[in-house]
């Protein structure tokens, strides 16, 4: 069996790192003799990830290209050009080391360098798209990619010049694995009673926390019950609105069994988040965040509600008023949230990481 080299590039945040991590697994898995590298940002959630886990790596000195006006904002961009070159530098001894036979960029800053050096050595290149908009670096090097891994069939339309493949996004293997009565134990809740399940993604959201803050009166006295991640840094605030019909928790290790007890989810709309709704066929309200990207969780998100999958609010009109209008008459409508979660169900893709990972093998022993 031949050994194949495969760096895997992305980061800054969880959404461009975690599939990373997921397609180098699974390639690991699929064939033994292969040697996985991961690149990323010493600025990123990779620096505190990669090295917890011992998994072999180099953190570039790169940072993103701030893209507003301000005066922090343009100090930090003229620093760009000695950082770049300083990435450019260490990503080219890297390449030089390791004689990749393959490079693979899942987005995000910190994936620009190592996609541009592949292409520079004619090394194969396979991108991952996680957004139904696809971000700057996958933008810029699709038409010279050999592969671009799309979640959304949305993202083609801007990636016309590039050849595409709908394979859905690497979530995690057991998220659809959870079960309904085991939720009910962890998280000290009744499982024949209706849940809401609210989280803001790993790091929680200011909107979502004080939306939900305003309605815990009302929500009281309904006859469901709620299951809430704050996230960490805003826990202390709500830990006291806690009790026996809300749960108020900063972090949730098992989210298989939160999502097997949950019967309605009111989230932001990243892509993973997304990405997991429609593998375990919930029904969601979705709350994009406002300053993402180039507004890539709206588009997200209305994927979903074009589709009846999802209930799409945005931040600029929604109050705590509408949110709970909007909570009460989707639990109290089973049929429409079962069909909603049928609909979330059908738009997934399944094994999506082990058909990224088979690409990405066959490149790189072609």
């Amino acid at each position: 069996m031949d050994e194949i080299r495969i760096i895997i590039a992305g980061g800054g945040t969880g959404g461009h790192l975690f599939p990373a991590i997921a397609i180098g697994e699974k390639i690991q898995s699929l064939y033994k003799n292969s040697h996985i590298h991961y690149m990323g940002s010493i600025f990123g959630i990779e620096s505190k990830v990669l090295p917890v886990k011992l998994y072999p790596h180099t953190l570039l000195p790169i940072k993103g290209i701030q893209r507003n006006f301000s005066f922090n904002s343009i100090m930090k961009n003229i620093g760009l050009p000695y950082f770049y070159l300083k990435s450019l530098s260490i990503a080219q001894e890297l390449f030089d080391e390791l004689l990749p036979n393959i490079v693979v960029g899942t987005g995000g800053y910190a994936s620009a360098i190592p996609i541009k050096l592949g292409i520079k050595n004619k090394l194969p290149v396979v991108l991952q798209e996680q957004n139904s908009y696809p971000g700057l670096t996958t933008r810029v090097y699709a038409s010279r990619a050999n592969i671009v891994c799309t979640a959304f069939g949305e993202a083609h339309s801007y990636l016309k010049e590039a050849k595409c493949l709908l394979t859905g996004n690497p979530i995690r293997s057991n998220i659809s694995l959870g079960l309904r009565e085991n939720g009910a134990k962890i998280f000290k809740l009744n499982a024949s009673l209706t849940t809401l399940f609210v989280f803001g993604g790993s790091q929680g959201s200011i909107v979502l926390n004080q939306l939900i803050e305003k309605l815990v009166n009302e929500l009281k006295i309904t006859n469901f019950q709620v299951l809430w991640q704050t996230g960490s840094k805003h826990y202390n605030r709500y830990k006291h609105l806690d009790s026996d019909l809300i749960r108020v928790l900063p972090f949730i290790d098992s989210m298989a069994d939160a999502y097997a007890l949950s019967d309605l989810i009111f989230s932001r709309s990243g892509a993973l988040t997304i990405s997991e709704i429609m593998a375990v066929g919930k029904a969601s309200i979705l709350l994009p965040f406002s300053k993402a990207a180039e507004n890539h969780q709206y588009k997200n998100a209305k994927t979903l509600a074009d589709y009846n999958a999802a209930v799409l609010l945005e931040e600029r009109t929604v109050n705590s008023e509408i949110v709970y209008r909007t909570i009460k008459n989707a639990l109290n409508n089973k049929n429409k949230l079962m069909k909603m979660g049928q609909k979330a169900k059908s738009m997934s893709k399944l094994n999506a990481t082990e058909n990224i990972a088979n690409h990405i093998i066959e490149l790189a022993l072609a």
